[in-house]
């Protein structure tokens, strides 16, 4: 008469780990189960017990028995194998995915981008490596590899060659000498058209905007200053964008501060904000010109400002002439810079981010600048 089947002893780790299973598991899954079978015949318990407990077949109550005994733990996780062999291996798989990843034109195909029976015939036919995939096992491969089919994006980047020394000086500026910093830059086009926003609305009712499809107001640009030390944003709305507007705008970011100290005003590396006349101009007043690098107007501290212009004056609106957003603009302007943050509250606040620069930059071996 054979022996009763039996889990062979266990060790300190594994008991450890059928115990977590058995504790904190879900015990619908099959590693639940598994452990269940385990824990039960390594102290004694018999099959039969066992498959009563489990509500399993004695016969399978043995199978995962003598599973552990050659495998351990590894036991746990059954590898069925029902149906053919698998015919791809995992080379296959890098080349199919390699092969997605590669524009079809530098393969030698006259089209811009792979559809998956395109990509399947392409790796049934390469000479190279033969790959005979269906197009329902080739798109779960590339969804394993989380390979998606996408819109194209476009990007951009400086290619100022003085993109290092105008950052370098941008945080310079604005690091020591934040009541003498200002920006400016010029936000639109602005049209006369219904914008789309965000509003709170009843569920599957949202608010609904008229569609304009003739627009004869021509558009405006707003012309915005903004003091970094009193964190104050104004402007006005022009017909343009030029040199002659431009200069207004910094004439009077000048008069904000008639002390006769040099400020540094921030502004986008636009043709209109750099003519001879500002040029002149800023020289013989004592405004020194940091220009953002090219394609890198985000250094422009007043592109963070113009965001809740953009969603509280433009978003959800229809106005219905420039006049009429001219003042809209203006209201919202009047009423953040009531509301703007305390003198006092913005130097405490410089002086608690310069600690922290100062204290980064001698952990990095870095001398610190004092502020002025």
């Amino acid at each position: 008469m054979a022996e009763p089947v039996r889990a062979r002893r266990l060790t300190d780790h594994e008991g450890q780990t059928l115990q977590r299973l058995v504790r904190r598991g879900k015990h619908g899954s099959i590693r639940v189960r598994r452990a269940l079978i385990i824990m039960a015949s390594a102290s004694g318990t018999p099959v039969p017990a066992i498959a009563q407990l489990v509500a399993v077949d004695e016969d399978t109550v043995r199978d995962v028995i003598h599973a552990f005994n050659e495998r351990g733990l590894d036991a746990l996780d059954p590898k069925w194998a029902g149906g053919r062999p698998r015919l791809i291996t995992g080379d296959d798989e890098a080349f199919i995915v390699a092969t997605a990843r590669t524009r079809p034109e530098k393969l030698g195909r006259p089209f811009t981008h792979w559809s998956l029976r395109k990509l399947a015939a392409y790796c049934e036919g390469n000479p190279t490596r033969h790959v005979r995939v269906g197009r329902e096992r080739l798109r779960q491969i590339l969804h394993h590899h989380k390979i998606s089919f996408q819109r194209t994006r476009t990007w951009k980047e400086s290619a100022d060659p003085d993109r290092e020394a105008k950052l370098d000086r941008i945080e310079e500026v604005t690091t020591r000498f934040p009541t003498r910093c200002f920006a400016f830059d010029q936000f639109g086009p602005l049209s006369i058209r219904p914008c789309h926003g965000t509003a709170w609305a009843q569920r599957g009712r949202p608010d609904r905007l008229p569609a304009t499809y003739r627009r004869t107001h021509g558009i405006r640009y707003f012309h915005g200053c903004y003091s970094l030390g009193d964190d104050l944003l104004w402007g006005i709305t022009r017909t343009r964008k030029g040199g002659d507007n431009t200069l207004a705008a910094l004439k009077s970011i000048r008069s904000a501060r008639p002390d006769g100290a040099p400020i540094y005003v921030i502004l986008d590396n636009l043709s209109a904000n750099k003519t001879p006349a500002i040029r002149a101009w800023a020289t013989k007043n004592k405004v020194e010109l940091c220009l953002t690098p090219t394609y890198a107007s985000w250094a422009n501290p007043i592109e963070a400002q113009f965001g809740p212009l953009r969603s509280f004056v433009m978003g959800n609106s229809n106005h219905p002439n420039h006049t009429v957003l001219a003042r809209k603009l203006q209201a919202y302007l009047r009423r953040r810079n009531a509301n703007a943050r305390h003198p006092d509250i913005l130097a405490a606040q410089r002086r608690e981010r310069a600690r922290i620069r100062s204290e980064k930059q001698r952990r990095w071996g870095r001398p610190a600048t004092e502020a002025a």
